[in-house]
Order: structure tokens, then sequence, then C-alpha cells
């Protein structure tokens, strides 16, 4: 039976609000550990500062920022502000709301090893009139992951950090990856920690996370009943990931060095989005029900073999017109370096729902052009009707998760063409963010900021997943340990890697091209 009590005359969109349980920030002081570094200005202070004009910050909070060199409090926050109206995502800079702001930093001189420093940063923290901000304390280790024992460790001896289990409140760490450089590393990292804190108490930060396009990944798969029945194996035929960056290493030589593109990229980033795009649904949108099941799908992960790994280097090229040097060239790089600037990768997830479906994963430096984004390529259509007559020429389905730029979700399907004749050809029904909703996407650091400061863990990558990726990692990078970089595995720069990075796709002879672009499996 009709029901007949509310006909609307037009199309009124429901709202679901779901943050109407999130945990409340309140009033908290951050330390930020490195407040002369790079990280503090282009991404730290500038998102604190958004998160201020937005009226988003726990009312009343402040920021004290922890280095080495001597600077006033002033001099560092006109450092702050040239950086400010250099990388703030609004400009000009609100002059009003930056000296609202700017009266709540101040800026803290001492050594990371000093122990007398840190007593002389808690009588600081003491001072505060208010309880809460003497309590509620954020430390942002915004330095190499080789100093975190001995800051954490510090930290715990002047009693400005006590273990807890209770992460709502009290004091919490945020740690930059890379969380080690292999899984042994990782695991004493974390064993080292926690002597002095609790799990709960650490939010391991990967700014992909925070991105609104990779948290709307949850929404898209799990919101919409139309999709499930298309998320598995009976479905889908590959998925290709990939995040690939138009920039060289420029002045990051010594860290590429010691990184590379495997311990960069594709141990964090590559895998997290992977996970949250292939995960099993989760029992409840608590932190840990969604951690659990990203952990389940890491796990789940086949050990690649030799021939589903690709690495790759940069050359001399260009990119968009513009001369690039060799990766070998670089400033702070070894000359004879074999350090790999691109890796392709097959993988293969052992579980019910993907079994037998391959994902591939690339990311590499000097690539022709900036995006990260996940397709879903599903299978043929039966070979009859139009697939019988157009063979490859019909184009397959497939559903496009674009996290940046142009960030959107894309379906192609396929369509005739307006006339007399009968043709076939792709067309696409898009979702743009900014065509939808009109309004700015907030940077990463924003929102995970805000997490951070509320205790909520969701967005943030506990130590059974850092582990079960590194264990992955180590797998990939143990297939080209010791040996030198072939001919083949050089790639100039401006093209979409070496020639052998379609050694990995040709087992499903794929056409590897371009993000959003993707020819089709040619059967």
């Amino acid at each position: 039976m009709f029901s007949t009590q509310h006909i609307p005359t037009k199309e009124e969109p429901r709202v679901c609000r779901l943050d109407t349980r999130r945990r409340k920030i309140t009033p908290c002081t951050i330390v930020i550990f490195g407040a002369s570094g790079d990280l503090t200005q282009r991404k730290l202070i500038p998102a604190l500062y958004h998160l201020h004009k937005e009226k988003q910050m726990p009312l009343p909070y402040r920021v004290i920022g922890f280095a080495r060199r001597p600077k006033s409090d002033e001099g560092w926050r006109s450092e702050l502000l040239e950086g400010l109206k250099r990388y703030s995502r609004t400009k000009p800079v609100d002059t009003e709301e930056w000296t609202n702001f700017a009266s709540r930093v101040r800026y803290f001189q001492g050594e990371f090893s000093d122990h007398e420093a840190y007593r002389n940063l808690k009588e600081v923290v003491d001072q505060a009139p208010e309880p809460q901000l003497r309590e509620n304390l954020l430390f942002y280790l915004a330095v190499a992951p080789t100093q975190y024992v001995e800051i954490i460790e510090n930290l715990s001896r002047s009693g400005l950090l006590k273990m807890s289990s209770a992460a709502e409140n009290g004091q919490r760490l945020v740690v930059e990856k890379p969380f080690g450089s292999d899984l042994h590393s990782a695991r004493k990292l974390c064993d080292d920690i926690s002597l002095y804190v609790h799990e709960t108490q650490i939010f391991r930060i990967d700014h992909y996370l925070g991105k609104e396009t990779v948290q709307n990944m949850m929404m898209f798969r799990f919101s919409n009943s139309v999709l499930e029945p298309l998320w598995n194996r009976q479905m889908v035929g590959h998925v290709q990931i990939t995040v690939s960056e138009k920039i060289g290493v420029g002045s990051r030589g010594g860290y590429y060095e010691e990184a590379g593109a495997t311990r960069d990229m594709l141990q964090n980033h590559l895998l997290q989005v992977m996970a949250l795009a292939a995960m099993e649904p989760p029992t409840s949108l608590e932190a840990e029900a969604i951690r659990d099941e990203k952990v389940k799908l890491i796990r789940s992960i086949r050990m690649p073999a030799a021939e589903d790994i690709v690495r790759g280097q940069y050359t001399a090229g260009e990119v968009d017109g513009e001369s690039r040097i060799a990766y070998r060239e670089e400033a702070k790089v070894d000359p004879k370096s074999n350090v790999e600037t691109f890796v392709a990768a097959r993988l293969l997830v052992d579980n019910w729902r993907w079994s037998g479906v391959p994902f591939y994963l690339r990311t590499g430096k000097n690539l022709p052009v900036s995006a990260s984004e996940v397709r879903f390529q599903f299978k043929r259509a039966p070979y009859t009707l139009f697939a019988a007559q157009c063979g490859a020429n019909l184009d397959q389905n497939s559903i496009t998760l674009r996290l940046q730029p142009d960030e959107g979700i894309t379906l192609h399907i396929n369509g005739k063409v307006p006339g007399s004749s009968t043709e076939i050809r792709p067309v696409r029904l898009r979702f743009s963010y900014d065509a939808e909703f009109g309004a700015y996407t907030p940077e990463a650091y924003e929102r995970l900021l805000l997490e951070a400061m509320a205790g909520d863990s969701t967005l943030f990558i506990r130590r059974d997943e850092v582990e079960s990726a590194w264990s992955i990692a180590d797998v990939i990078r143990s297939h080209w340990y010791g040996k030198d970089l072939t001919p083949e595995e050089f790639y100039p720069a401006g093209t979409w890697g070496p020639e052998s990075a379609t050694r990995p796709l040709n087992i499903s002879r794929i056409d590897y091209g371009p993000p959003s672009t993707w020819r089709n499996p040619v059967v």
C-alpha cells in the first residue's frame, strides 16, 4: 500500500549526522617537538590556524613549540606567519584571526637530550591557570623516528607523560611515519615506546587517512546497498591503486636514500588505501572495529614473488617541459645509488571475497602527473550480443575513486552514440566533490589533529597494522636486496616508469597507462 503521508514536490536530500556521538574535544596543551622544522611550518601550524579560524579548536588551548635553536616567542611567531602566508589554503591570512591565534602560541628552547629542559617545560605547562591545560597534553613528535624514544623517555621522567589506557583524557603522542625502517626496527620501536605509554595513547599518523576522499571510501562502500553485490571476486576482474608524483626527491635526497619508494609510500599510503577499499564491513563505526578489519585485510595479502615486483629509478628527462636531473645527481644522493624511486607490485588477497583478484599497486617520482586513485575494473560482459560483435572494443565497466586532485568518483559504463548509426562508446557517470558540495576539501592534518585531540584513533594506525605492512614491504625489498639496478629498471623523468613495470600486469595482459585513462585488459 502506498504511503500518502509525505509526497515531496521536489527532491529533498536526507542528511544523516554521524558526528553527534563524536568524542568531545576538551581544552588541551599541544607541544610540538621539532618546532623549527619544515613539517611544523608547512602543515601543523596552518592546520591549527584554520581550525582556530573556523572555531573548531577547544577553548582554551595553547601551542608550545620545542626546539633547540634560541628564539623568542615573537621571533618564532614571525617565522610561522611567513610560512602561513606561503602554505595556507586560504589567502590572504586573516590578520585578526592570526593575532588571536598567535597569542596562544609560544616557543620553548631545549635540547631533546637535556633532562633539565623537560623539567623546565613542565614548569611552563604547570603555570596554566586552567587544570585541563595542565593535564590534557598532546605531544606531536615532528622529528626523526630515531629521536622518538629519547623524547618519550624524558617526557616520562619529568612527569609530563604518564602511562594510561584511557586516551580520551590525559597525555597522548602523535608520531609521524616512517615508523621504523623494517619489521625488526618497527617492533623494537614499539617495544621501547611501550615502556612509557599505553598503545591507546599512541597516534601513528598517515596523512592519507585524513584526506576527505579516503574517508569517503567507507561511506561509499557501506552506505550504498547497490554496490555490495559488485564488491567481490565474482564481479571484479582486478584493482589498480596508484599514487604518482610529478616531483622528484628535491631536497629530501638524504631521507630518500634511507627510505626509497617502498618504505616511503607503499608500506603505508598504498597499503592503507588498499585496506580501506577492500576490507570487510566492520561490526560498528568504533575505532577498534574498523582497525580490526583493516588488519585482517593486510594479513590476508599473500607474500609477493619476485616476478610480481618491479622497481625503477628515474634518469634525466622532462616533466611538463621542465628539465629534470637524474636521481643519482640529486643532492645528498649516492652517485651509484640503487634506491628505487618507482615500485609496482601485484598483490593477491587470500580471503573469500577477493581470492584470485589481483591488486596492482604503483607509486613513483618524476612521473607525468600527480594523481592518487583507486580503480575497480569489472569483468567483461558475457560473450554474446554486443560483446560478441565488439570484442575488445567494448569497454569494461569500472569504478574509479579519485583521491586527488579533482576529487570524486566515476562509474564507467557503455552507451549508444546518438545518430542513425549504431555505435557504442564508453560514458562516465561522475560525482565531483567540487560540483556537488561547492565547498573546500580541508587539509588532512586538520582532521587528524582534531581526532588526536579528541583521543579518537580511528584514522590512526595500530601496532599490528604497522607490523603487518612491514612484513609485506620487507619481502618486496628482499627480492632486490644487494642487487644493482639493471638498465631496464631505469626510466626517464616524465615517463610512466621503466618498461619492466608492465611485467606484473602482463600476467593478466593489462595495458598499464596513466591514471583515469587506463585501458582495459586485452582478452
